[in-house]
């Protein structure tokens, strides 16, 4: 159903594809880029419904409830438990998604590096550290508004270097025209 829809979306507003997921890729923090709309989130859920990645975000548990809960999880939203570890202290969110993908055999968690709609020098770190910690790669999703296209950009493996390896992707996050360009990386 919500692939369907997908392509209806995607054909009455006129946008395209460029569909180049990493071959044998069945786990990767996807980072979404660039956030400057609520809009990003209509197109970039519809990108993926019909790449068939089979992407998730992460939203506190507490929000997951009755028929909210059942939208958000139609759309792939999956809840976050801050359970308390060893220590007595609760899990950070970055712990719980790394708990998350290594526990999993496929799974693709979208986060928005940005961390706000606004213009940003730098991005947040998190995507990063969760990627590391959980050992598995960096996929760039990305939206052109420009182009009108989605599609699925260069990525990386990390390996600690980490302000090299971020400054590769906000280099190739300048290339696309974000639907607000005023809030784009700065």
């Amino acid at each position: 159903m919500m692939k369907f829809l997908s392509r209806i979306v995607f054909w009455i507003t006129g946008w395209s594809l460029n569909t180049n997921w990493p071959e044998g890729v069945k786990k990767a923090v996807l980072i979404a880029i660039p956030h400057t709309s609520n809009w990003d989130l209509l197109y970039a859920r519809a990108a993926f419904f019909l790449m068939d990645i089979p992407v998730k975000f992460t939203i506190k548990k507490e929000v997951m409830v009755g028929p909210l809960g059942w939208f958000i999880k139609a759309l792939g939203g999956i809840a976050i438990d801050r359970k308390r570890i060893p220590g007595g202290r609760k899990q950070t969110y970055t712990e719980a998604m790394i708990s998350m993908l290594k526990e999993s055999e496929e799974l693709v968690i979208m986060v928005t590096p940005e961390g706000t709609r606004s213009a940003v020098k730098k991005w947040k770190t998190g995507f990063y550290h969760i990627a590391l910690g959980a050992d598995v790669p960096i996929v760039v999703g990305y939206l052109d508004y420009k182009k009108k296209e989605a599609g699925i950009g260069p990525w990386i493996q990390p390996n600690g270097e980490m302000d090299t390896q971020i400054e590769e992707l906000m280099a190739f996050g300048r290339t696309v025209t974000p639907k607000h360009p005023e809030k784009g990386i700065i």
